[in-house]
């Protein structure tokens, strides 16, 4: 590592290799070459004379040989990227340098192997997010009925469970995958199209048949992997299915910000918190803490991707005709960008629901501060089974707890709600009686339970049995 010069950190400090290698310059420029052969490939097969199965097999044994420093050198010669990877690979094929890149455009290498990188990169987001999915499954099952204080506008409200809160997160979890799976079938090829678009150059070279430029068209986006290919194109394939995946992986970005904020605050209540390593500092000054770090690079990480979909959304919105050149500097970052910024939020969200920590008796002692005020309503009926008047309970229940819940803000008191309740001889009830009407949690928190084994068996199971695959042997040890 050069230390002189600044390093991205989402490739020192955040990502997965996998991702990591998708975006190298030797992944795109191999790609660049397997292009050129899948052209020179379909060229031969559809009868083009001038294109012999030596050279295809020349520039085959070559793919993978590139002479970077020359190709560099040639590209600061000519100032043009391409044609200097065309120099390099021609002098590693002599025999095969004056077909390579025939009848095509910059772009016909540029755009199929972006499609081909971004095919290979929704896969590598698909399977993290499964395993996201799969791990959130697992402890949704796994605590479905512990009762915790609920809270709408951050203030408590009616109880509900870990497992249903959890389930909250799968459920927009799922929604970005059918935004994937859908995107998946938008991903098609660029093909062999041309400058513009028109196959003038391949209809030319086929002598104006436009069935073999056609098949040609068809049977290179198979070599290269794609089951369709874009019908129409300028001279890019069309900068709209950007727009339409950095959308999809904000998407994933706004989830991931969701729940990690939600996990910040109830690290605060020491409620529940993210794992915890055994020699993890917390604070440099405060040696007790335990900050909820990865959660807050969950949080960051996801606002910037947020924010990326707007320069898309710009992009797209700015190709003049069949192509301007102002895509390039700015697709070459943000692309980029955007899969890795996934990457790494995903592998955090990963990371953190493998091992999530519970705590019940603090979990409890909310509960048992909050619900007194929550249980009114279950008193005042109790009341009324035992003859009393409800307007007169009404009026009893309603001082006590204003009374009670003055001395908590302002005395810093426990809630005695329940105490002031039994010392009121209105009230036809003992404190072991009022103590009983709250003892069981569960009772107040609804069909939270089984909402939750309702939810997970006939929502998210079919979907993890459908891509069952994809779940496990992903890496999500983090580097710092």
């Amino acid at each position: 590592m050069n230390r002189n010069i600044y390093q991205e950190p989402l490739v020192s400090r955040y990502t997965s290799p996998e991702m990591q290698e998708l975006f190298s310059e030797r992944f795109k420029f191999t790609t660049w070459r397997r292009c050129w052969v899948a052209l020179a490939e379909a060229q031969h097969e559809l009868g083009l004379e001038l294109v012999t199965q030596e050279m295809v097999d020349e520039l085959k044994k070559h793919i993978d040989d590139i002479d970077f420093e020359v190709a560099a050198a040639k590209e600061k010669e000519i100032r043009h990227d391409v044609m200097a990877h065309v120099y390099a690979y021609g002098l590693k094929c002599p025999k095969a340098e004056a077909i390579i890149h025939l009848g095509a455009t910059s772009q016909f290498v540029v755009c199929n192997t972006d499609l081909i990188i971004q095919k290979k990169a929704l896969a590598l987001i698909k399977k993290a997010l499964v395993n996201v999915i799969a791990n959130l499954h697992a402890f949704c099952d796994a605590y479905k009925d512990m009762a915790t204080l609920g809270f709408t506008h951050y203030q408590p409200a009616q109880p509900t469970t870990v497992g249903k809160r959890n389930t909250l997160y799968i459920q927009d979890l799922l929604m970005d995958l059918a935004y994937i799976e859908n995107l998946e079938l938008q991903v098609k090829a660029r093909g062999a199209k041309g400058t513009v678009g028109t196959q003038a150059t391949f209809l030319e070279l086929f002598h104006g048949d436009h069935a073999k430029v056609r098949e040609l068209d068809r049977l290179v986006s198979k070599k290269l992997g794609f089951d369709q290919v874009f019908a129409v194109t300028g001279q890019t394939y069309p900068r709209k299915l950007d727009m339409k995946t950095a959308e999809t992986l904000a998407g994933i970005a706004a989830s991931a910000h969701k729940f990690a904020v939600d996990l910040r605050l109830l690290s605060n209540l020491k409620v529940q918190e993210e794992p915890f390593a055994k020699k993890q500092v917390g604070s440099s000054a405060m040696a007790y803490k335990r900050n909820p770090m990865r959660s807050e690079r969950m949080t960051g990480l996801a606002r910037k991707l947020m924010g990326l979909p707007a320069n898309f959304a710009a992009t797209a919105a700015n190709q003049w005709f069949e192509r301007t050149l102002d895509d390039s500097a700015i697709r070459r970052m943000d692309m980029a960008q955007a899969f890795l910024l996934a990457d790494a939020i995903l592998k955090l969200y990963v990371n953190i629901t493998s091992d999530m920590v519970v705590y019940p008796k603090q979990i409890e002692r909310y509960l048992r501060n909050e619900l007194p005020f929550m249980a009114t309503e279950k008193i005042l009926m109790a009341c009324v089974e035992r003859g009393k008047s409800r307007q007169e309970m009404h009026e009893i229940i309603r001082k006590h707890s204003v009374a009670a819940g003055l001395a908590v803000k302002e005395q810093g008191k426990e809630n005695d709600l329940l105490v002031r309740l039994a010392e009121d001889s209105s009230v036809p009830f003992t404190l072991i009686e009022l103590e009983a009407m709250i003892g069981n949690f569960q009772e107040f928190t609804g069909r939270a339970k089984e909402q939750t084994v309702e939810f997970l068996n006939e929502i998210v199971a079919p979907v993890l049995e459908k891509h069952q695959a994809l779940i496990g042997n992903i890496d999500s040890t983090l580097k710092v």
